[in-house]
């Protein structure tokens, strides 16, 4: 089997506000669902709570921090699940059932597992 990673980009939203309760409920529902194949999964909170970080000069240089996001976007990379699939044909079909494919996007990587 292999694993692959589901970045999930939506509204940036605070999914644990009532408003978000019934969207939420969708993506819980989903977990249990696709439990065999979810080896782990994560929410992010919003985008305003990020940090981004660069080294200036290469590693041993200046480490400069920038609060927020790294660019304004309508969808924000808001979640991820690692699925364990036989196939990236079969790890399409598990990421068309999230709910952010719905009404955003969500990304389909090949993870390297280290040997």
């Amino acid at each position: 089997m292999a694993q692959y990673l589901a970045l999930t980009y939506t509204a940036d939203v605070d999914w644990w506000a009532p408003e978000q309760a019934s969207e939420l409920a969708e993506y819980r529902q989903f977990g249990v669902d696709h439990a065999e194949s979810v080896k782990a999964s994560a929410v992010l909170h919003p985008t305003p709570t990020a940090t981004v970080v660069r080294v200036e000069g290469a590693r041993g240089g200046k480490v400069v921090t920038t609060d927020g996001p790294y660019a304004e976007t309508k969808e924000a990379l808001t979640g991820y699940y690692l699925i364990e699939a036989e196939d990236l044909e079969e790890a399409i079909a598990i990421a068309a059932q999230i709910p952010a494919a719905w009404n955003g996007a969500v990304e389909v990587r090949p993870v390297i597992l280290a040997k």
